[in-house]
């Protein structure tokens, strides 16, 4: 039977357990041996990165041929218009080609664990939050996607993975599941 990893993984964490130029690393977290994490979040995002020791179920959920969906919580800079929700529903143009369609919808503000550091704030430039879930996994894909439109990402929180969802966890916190 296949264990599977859930983790809540802070901002300036790399996805992976060795370190490079002493940045923080799941090691730093996770004491769990023979897992590997199935996708990736840059070191510049937050949220649910799943583990697992099966590398079959890994490749189900990493590999963009399976389609798994991926579910972020993004706050932009300034105020997504119709037009631009809509070019990110129906995929946008990046530099490594189109992206598939993606759900997209503006959400209030979600009630979130402050992040360190901060996000930066500018007094004349507002913020908005959405909801996107996407069914690729390319390296930065919803940051490229939101900027390709004009709205550059300011903080992006994965908050789902297929049926995984981060519920409860804290950054940095843990729980290990059997599949």
């Amino acid at each position: 039977m296949a264990q599977v990893i859930l983790f809540n993984k802070p901002f300036g964490v790399l996805s992976q357990f060795t370190s490079e130029h002493g940045h923080a690393t799941l090691a730093d977290f996770i004491d769990a041996k023979g897992f590997y994490a199935a996708g990736r979040l840059d070191k510049d995002s937050e949220g649910l990165l799943v583990l697992t020791d099966d590398g079959k179920l890994q490749e189900r959920i990493a590999d963009p041929r399976f389609k798994s969906s991926k579910t972020y919580l993004v706050q932009v800079e300034g105020v997504p218009d119709d037009i631009a929700v809509q070019q990110l529903t129906d995929g946008v143009e990046l530099k490594d080609g189109l992206s598939l369609p993606a759900e997209v919808k503006v959400i209030n503000e979600p009630r979130l664990w402050p992040r360190n550091p901060p996000v930066r704030f500018r007094k004349h430039i507002p913020t908005s939050w959405l909801e996107v879930t996407i069914r690729e996994g390319r390296n930065r894909q919803v940051r490229r996607m939101t900027a390709a439109v004009g709205f550059p990402t300011l903080r992006l929180v994965r908050v789902a993975v297929g049926d995984w969802q981060i519920a409860d966890l804290e950054p940095g916190d843990w729980v290990q599941l059997d599949t």
